[in-house]
């Protein structure tokens, strides 16, 4: 069982740089500012190639935890590297890391939570997985699949569709909730709450 006193460590997958700021894949980021916002924390440089905020998230009380809350800035099919390195320096267990990425086999804007798994594809969570294998939550914010002939790169950075906007903001609010459910009350209360 894990130790009681470590932090969870909640990773926004995306890629770093504005070009990329609004794209689909860039949802993990999204949710992982929203996070910051409402910690009042601010996003600082850390050593380990990332973006992190320290603080505590969850009700007054026991439920309470203290978390990481990271974004790593060596670009999505690197991020292995700078999550294994935040996991190291604050002794976080396996089983308290959580990434919150796009997922293109669940519709937008559908939420799913799950613990381990495979990486379908996903260049963020193959990396991860390379790392630290696959034993981590995963808060995975459905994108859906390309249009017509699309390729899955052209799709996934590419910015929402102004349809899509309009339960962005939405979207990424129901996925700082579920990430809040899933530290403070454990992954079948947050499935129960939040898969759909």
């Amino acid at each position: 069982m894990s130790d009681d006193t470590a932090p969870w460590l909640i990773v926004g997958l995306g890629n770093p740089g504005a070009e990329y700021a609004g794209n689909r894949h860039n949802i993990g980021f999204m949710v992982a500012d929203l996070l910051a916002d409402r910690m009042r924390g601010k996003f600082k440089a850390h050593k380990a190639r990332a973006q992190v905020v320290e603080g505590r998230m969850g009700p007054p009380g026991p439920a309470n935890r203290r978390v990481v809350l990271a974004k790593p800035m060596s670009f999505m099919n690197l991020s292995g590297g700078p999550v294994t390195a935040l996991r190291d320096f604050y002794k976080v267990p396996l089983e308290r890391i959580v990434a919150i990425h796009d997922e293109l086999d669940i519709d937008y804007p559908t939420l799913r939570l799950k613990l381990g798994g495979g990486d379908n594809g996903h260049n963020g969570l193959k990396s991860m997985t390379k790392s630290m294998g696959p034993d981590y939550h995963r808060v995975r914010c459905g994108i859906g699949r390309p249009p017509g002939r699309m390729q899955v790169a052209d799709f996934v950075l590419k910015d929402f569709s102004s349809t899509e906007r309009k339960e962005l903001e939405w979207f990424v609010d129901r996925a700082a909730d579920a990430v809040e459910c899933l530290i403070a009350e454990g992954l079948e209360r947050a499935q129960s709450s939040y898969n759909s």
